[in-house]
């Protein structure tokens, strides 16, 4: 059966990761705040194995679910539609986007364990946040070519980061393991392998 991967947030990255999951044969539904009529033409464009739904439905249906959005709108995830499921965190803190965030700001916490610490259930997997969209699209590879990117994964579940590394694998990347939701600073903006 063809796994499913469900998106909440269709901007630029949300966008991206879905074109390469059509492309690598997964079927997608992607969401947004908007509601699913504004993301129409993204869809004809995905063609069959895309579809529009609200971000609870992108949840429910997805084997594994990729959050895009802004990381200030973190608490507006659907929360009791993504227990038990893998979340593939890809959001980013940026003061000047989002406005300040005391615990961010003074290292308590990791922008990933906020999300985990909202998202009570889930299993909250950050990757694919340290490329801009149009590298995330141009860099991806087949699994048989030598000249691969390898992307940063963070994680608290063993299993959830070994779903996510296939799911990267899958799209066109090699994965690393840097550690647990406390370390994924090490991939966040401002360190030497964010862009």
């Amino acid at each position: 059966m063809r796994q499913t991967i469900g998106i909440i947030g269709s901007g630029a990255i949300g966008s991206a990761l879905a074109r390469l999951g059509v492309a690598a044969g997964l079927n997608v539904v992607l969401s947004n705040s908007r509601g699913p009529e504004t993301l129409a033409d993204l869809v004809g464009e995905l063609g069959d194995h895309a579809r529009a739904a609200t971000p609870e439905e992108a949840a429910r249906a997805g084997d594994l679910v990729v959050v895009a959005t802004p990381l200030k709108a973190y608490e507006k995830l659907p929360v009791d539609s993504l227990k038990g499921k893998i979340v593939v965190d890809t959001m980013n803190y940026y003061p000047i986007r989002e406005g300040q965030m005391p615990i961010l700001d003074v290292a308590k916490l990791t922008s990933s364990e906020l999300v985990q610490q909202h998202l009570k259930g889930a299993k909250v997997v950050k990757a694919l946040n340290n490329q801009d969209a149009p590298h995330l699209l141009i860099n991806a590879r087949p699994h048989d070519t030598t000249n691969r990117t390898t992307l940063p994964i963070a994680g608290d579940d063993s299993e959830a980061k070994e779903a996510v590394m296939k799911f990267m694998d899958t799209i066109g990347y090699n994965a690393t393991d840097v550690g647990s939701l406390s370390d994924s600073w090490r991939m966040e903006p401002g360190t030497p392998i964010y862009v």
